[in-house]
């Protein structure tokens, strides 16, 4: 894994500090003149691995007390903050193993949305999007896991894939 410059640090320390796994560009904005410069540190970033973009203006910071820059976060907590917490629930094998319907735990989520569909993979995670109707939301939850929030499949539901 290659260094990080003195502003880079600056960055991934800052955001370390304020607790921030999860951020945006208006996030670390501070640190830079120019809206180029500050692509030009994501990018670089990226390129060294030490974010990850998870959704179109959102990036995961991998902590500098990552082994290896090896790290991950669970992945409903990941999950719910591609959509921002809104519009789609977590569905499949992957509810039905939360609610204690199976034992095995599935290699892939399902994720049933308003808005995305086709497969994914994000800090190890393969996740698979599948479109659904506004109505169909209805089968899900609130439920929280680390203190953050996420949306799955009620039990009643989930016991179609058990």
């Amino acid at each position: 894994m290659k260094g990080l410059s003195g502003k880079e640090m600056k960055i991934v320390s800052s955001l370390e500090l304020e607790g921030k796994r999860f951020f945006k560009k208006s996030d670390i904005k501070k640190f830079f003149k120019t809206k180029n410069e500050l692509n030009v540190y994501i990018h670089k970033l990226k390129q060294k691995k030490r974010i990850v973009k998870i959704n179109k203006d959102k990036y995961y910071l991998i902590p500098i007390q990552a082994f290896e820059g090896k790290w991950t976060e669970h992945p409903f907590i990941i999950i719910d903050e591609i959509f921002n917490g809104k519009h789609y629930y977590i569905g499949g094998k992957a509810a039905a193993h939360y609610w204690g319907l199976i034992d095995q735990i599935p290699r892939e989520i399902d994720v049933y949305s308003t808005k995305r569909q086709g497969k994914k993979e994000i800090l190890g995670i393969k996740i698979c999007f599948k479109r659904i109707r506004k109505e169909n939301m209805l089968k899900s939850v609130k439920r929280k896991i680390k203190a953050h929030p996420f949306i799955i499949a009620t039990k009643l539901a989930s016991k179609k894939w058990s």
